[in-house]
Protein backbone atom coordinates (compact mmCIF):
# COMPACT_ATOMS: atom_id res chain seq x y z
CA UNK A 1 0.00 0.00 0.00
CA UNK A 2 1.38 3.46 -0.87
CA UNK A 3 1.75 6.55 1.23
CA UNK A 4 -1.53 8.15 2.21
CA UNK A 5 -3.74 5.10 1.82
CA UNK A 6 -5.81 4.24 4.85
CA UNK A 7 -5.52 0.46 5.03
CA UNK A 8 -9.30 0.09 4.82
CA UNK A 9 -10.11 2.26 7.85
CA UNK A 10 -13.72 3.40 7.77
CA UNK A 11 -13.02 6.75 9.39
CA UNK A 12 -10.09 9.02 10.03
CA UNK A 13 -8.63 8.13 13.46
CA UNK A 14 -7.89 11.83 13.99
CA UNK A 15 -11.54 12.82 13.81
CA UNK A 16 -13.41 13.59 17.05
CA UNK A 17 -15.72 10.66 16.30
CA UNK A 18 -12.73 8.33 16.56
CA UNK A 19 -11.90 9.31 20.15
CA UNK A 20 -11.84 6.25 22.36
CA UNK A 21 -14.81 5.66 24.61
CA UNK A 22 -14.14 4.18 28.04
CA UNK A 23 -13.02 0.59 27.55
CA UNK A 24 -12.47 1.07 23.81
CA UNK A 25 -9.13 1.09 22.02
CA UNK A 26 -7.34 4.42 21.96
CA UNK A 27 -7.15 6.27 18.63
CA UNK A 28 -4.19 5.46 16.40
CA UNK A 29 -3.07 9.06 16.65
CA UNK A 30 -4.30 12.44 17.80
CA UNK A 31 -3.73 15.73 16.02
CA UNK A 32 -2.17 17.11 19.23
CA UNK A 33 0.36 14.27 19.41
CA UNK A 34 1.26 14.55 15.74
CA UNK A 35 1.73 18.31 16.01
CA UNK A 36 3.73 18.14 19.23
CA UNK A 37 6.06 15.45 17.92
CA UNK A 38 6.70 17.16 14.60
CA UNK A 39 7.00 20.69 16.00
CA UNK A 40 8.88 20.22 19.28
CA UNK A 41 11.35 17.38 18.75
CA UNK A 42 14.68 17.36 16.96
CA UNK A 43 16.25 13.90 17.35
CA UNK A 44 14.65 10.80 15.85
CA UNK A 45 15.93 7.22 16.06
CA UNK A 46 14.68 5.35 12.98
CA UNK A 47 14.39 1.64 13.78
CA UNK A 48 14.66 -0.53 10.68
CA UNK A 49 16.33 2.22 8.66
CA UNK A 50 17.65 0.92 5.35
CA UNK A 51 20.58 2.08 3.24
CA UNK A 52 18.51 1.33 0.12
CA UNK A 53 17.14 4.64 -1.26
CA UNK A 54 14.12 2.81 -2.73
CA UNK A 55 12.94 1.73 0.76
CA UNK A 56 10.39 3.82 2.65
CA UNK A 57 12.53 3.85 5.81
CA UNK A 58 15.42 5.41 3.89
CA UNK A 59 13.23 7.98 2.12
CA UNK A 60 11.52 9.02 5.37
CA UNK A 61 14.82 9.30 7.24
CA UNK A 62 16.35 11.34 4.40
CA UNK A 63 13.39 13.73 4.35
CA UNK A 64 13.50 14.11 8.13
CA UNK A 65 17.16 15.14 7.73
CA UNK A 66 16.27 17.64 4.99
CA UNK A 67 13.69 19.16 7.32
CA UNK A 68 16.40 19.64 9.93
CA UNK A 69 15.79 16.72 12.28
CA UNK A 70 18.75 14.72 13.54
CA UNK A 71 18.28 11.10 12.42
CA UNK A 72 19.95 8.20 14.22
CA UNK A 73 19.50 5.07 12.10
CA UNK A 74 18.98 1.78 13.95
CA UNK A 75 19.77 -1.43 12.08
CA UNK A 76 22.15 -4.14 13.34
CA UNK A 77 23.17 -5.10 9.79
CA UNK A 78 24.50 -1.65 8.79
CA UNK A 79 27.30 0.68 9.89
CA UNK A 80 26.39 4.01 8.25
CA UNK A 81 23.16 5.34 6.75
CA UNK A 82 22.67 8.86 5.40
CA UNK A 83 26.04 9.91 6.77
CA UNK A 84 25.15 8.90 10.33
CA UNK A 85 26.50 6.04 12.38
CA UNK A 86 23.97 3.23 12.36
CA UNK A 87 23.27 1.79 15.79
CA UNK A 88 22.59 -1.93 16.31
CA UNK A 89 19.77 -1.26 18.80
CA UNK A 90 18.08 1.57 20.64
CA UNK A 91 19.81 0.74 23.89
CA UNK A 92 23.22 1.02 22.15
CA UNK A 93 22.61 4.71 21.46
CA UNK A 94 24.38 6.79 24.13
CA UNK A 95 22.05 8.82 26.34
CA UNK A 96 23.84 12.03 25.35
CA UNK A 97 22.51 11.62 21.79
CA UNK A 98 19.15 12.67 23.24
CA UNK A 99 16.71 10.44 21.35
CA UNK A 100 13.28 12.08 21.57
CA UNK A 101 11.28 10.10 19.01
CA UNK A 102 11.57 6.42 18.12
CA UNK A 103 10.22 5.93 14.59
CA UNK A 104 9.50 2.24 13.94
CA UNK A 105 9.73 0.63 10.50
CA UNK A 106 9.13 -2.93 11.65
CA UNK A 107 6.11 -5.22 11.31
CA UNK A 108 3.43 -4.84 13.97
CA UNK A 109 4.43 -8.11 15.64
CA UNK A 110 7.91 -6.66 16.29
CA UNK A 111 6.87 -3.12 17.21
CA UNK A 112 6.11 -3.78 20.88
CA UNK A 113 9.69 -4.55 21.85
CA UNK A 114 10.88 -1.33 20.20
CA UNK A 115 8.18 0.65 21.99
CA UNK A 116 9.35 -0.86 25.28
CA UNK A 117 12.94 0.07 24.37
CA UNK A 118 11.78 3.63 23.65
CA UNK A 119 10.31 3.82 27.15
CA UNK A 120 13.50 2.37 28.63
CA UNK A 121 15.80 4.90 26.93
CA UNK A 122 13.66 7.86 27.98
CA UNK A 123 12.24 8.87 24.59
CA UNK A 124 9.30 11.26 24.69
CA UNK A 125 7.42 9.74 21.75
CA UNK A 126 7.03 6.71 19.51
CA UNK A 127 5.89 6.88 15.92
CA UNK A 128 4.78 3.64 14.25
CA UNK A 129 4.78 3.93 10.48
CA UNK A 130 1.98 3.18 8.02
CA UNK A 131 0.59 -0.30 8.57
CA UNK A 132 2.23 -0.67 12.01
CA UNK A 133 -0.26 -0.92 14.88
CA UNK A 134 0.20 -2.39 18.35
CA UNK A 135 -2.48 -1.18 20.76
CA UNK A 136 -0.98 -2.97 23.79
CA UNK A 137 2.45 -1.41 23.20
CA UNK A 138 0.86 1.99 22.64
CA UNK A 139 -0.99 1.68 25.94
CA UNK A 140 2.28 0.86 27.73
CA UNK A 141 3.98 3.86 26.12
CA UNK A 142 1.12 6.21 26.99
CA UNK A 143 1.10 4.90 30.57
CA UNK A 144 4.81 5.78 30.74
CA UNK A 145 4.03 9.33 29.53
CA UNK A 146 5.08 9.05 25.88
CA UNK A 147 3.16 10.49 22.98
CA UNK A 148 2.14 7.80 20.48
CA UNK A 149 1.34 7.89 16.77
CA UNK A 150 0.48 4.69 14.89
CA UNK A 151 -0.23 3.91 11.24
CA UNK A 152 0.93 7.35 10.09
CA UNK A 153 3.89 8.74 8.16
CA UNK A 154 5.62 12.03 8.99
CA UNK A 155 6.07 12.71 5.27
CA UNK A 156 2.29 12.88 4.98
CA UNK A 157 1.55 14.53 8.34
CA UNK A 158 4.14 17.33 8.43
CA UNK A 159 2.86 19.11 5.30
CA UNK A 160 -0.64 19.09 6.86
CA UNK A 161 0.50 21.24 9.82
Amino acid sequence: MGFGQTHGMAEDPLSPAAAAAPGAEAPLATADDIRAILETTTTWAVVGCSDDPSRDSHRVAAQLQRWGYRVLPVNPALEVVLGERCWPSLDAIPEEEGVEVVDVFRRSSEAGRHVDEAVAIGASAVWLQLGVVDQAAAARARAAGLRVVMDRCPLIERPRL
